[in-house]
């Protein structure tokens, strides 16, 4: 199979291109957006436009941020697409999506390259506020980390800081062959709902990024050894939690109890 895809673009590696080009899957995903007229939406990575096309004949004028200057000069010259869509030839992971909102509140979609999916989606999460929902294409095992529970294997920072913020839904699987190049991995489509209101809200964010990453670092020892930099396990007990857990073993509450402790007792 060539590694050009129908329009002739060459998939770049460093910017981790797959381009979709499986109709019914297309459909299926622009049905899971659910795109309509006068809403604020804007694509990330357009790519060849297999997703942009069918949105804005559902939805009409949308903006998209896409840091390929070729794909953007294709985009801007294609003869549907132009004149529905504003450009931003700008790196997404440095986008001000803040700029874009307005009355109504953004609704983000995109394929997401997989080598800057956490980092784009830990962004995007600072304009919580501006946006109603995100669908993003993201490798599967992404998704099954963010969606995943306490006690499995799978559960860990990306799981707990992305459950903070948002409901995730996982929507669909899609196999390697909807793409040109085929990726090595299944892909799924995960739909992230911004809670309006924050269900155990952190005291300091960081404090939360913190305990997590010390905590799954070390993820196969006790929370009283990957935790002990930070408290003792008198303390863990003292907040209800057993130190000789796992830290796949707490839930998202019992990580925000522990960082809003160390944000009242901790001097940095």
């Amino acid at each position: 199979m060539s590694n050009k895809s129908h329009l002739g673009h060459q998939a770049k590696k460093r910017f981790g291109q797959n381009f979709l080009h499986d109709d019914a899957v297309i459909s299926r995903i622009v049905d899971a957006i659910d795109p309509s007229e006068g809403e604020n939406l804007i694509e990330i990575g357009p790519g060849l436009g297999a997703l942009t096309e069918p949105v804005i004949e559902r939805a009409g004028d949308i903006s998209a941020v896409e840091l390929d200057r070729d794909l953007a000069h294709r985009l801007r010259h294609h003869p549907f697409i132009a004149k529905h869509l504003t450009i931003y030839e700008i790196d997404a992971l440095k986008f001000d999506f803040g700029e874009l909102a307005s009355e109504q509140p953004l609704r983000v979609f995109g394929n997401l390259p997989y080598n800057i999916s956490t980092p784009l989606i830990f962004h995007l999460l600072t304009f919580k506020d501006k946006i109603k929902d995100m669908h993003f294409m993201l490798q599967k095992e992404v998704v099954n980390r963010m969606a995943a529970g306490p006690d499995s294997k799978t559960f860990g920072r990306l799981s707990i800081m992305c459950q903070y913020y948002c409901q995730v839904v996982p929507v669909m699987e899609i196999g390697p062959e909807a793409f040109q190049p085929p990726p090595k991995v299944d892909s799924a489509i995960v739909r992230l709902i911004p809670h309006k209101e924050i269900p155990f809200p952190a005291k300091d964010v960081k404090w939360l990024s913190r305990v997590c990453t010390e905590a799954f670092n070390q993820r196969r020892k006790t929370i009283r050894n990957s935790l002990g930099k930070l408290l003792s396990a008198e303390q863990l007990e003292s907040l209800g939690i057993k130190p000789s857990l796992r830290p796949e073993n707490l839930s998202l509450k019992e990580y925000v109890l522990i960082a809003n402790y160390l944000a009242d007792t901790s001097p940095e």
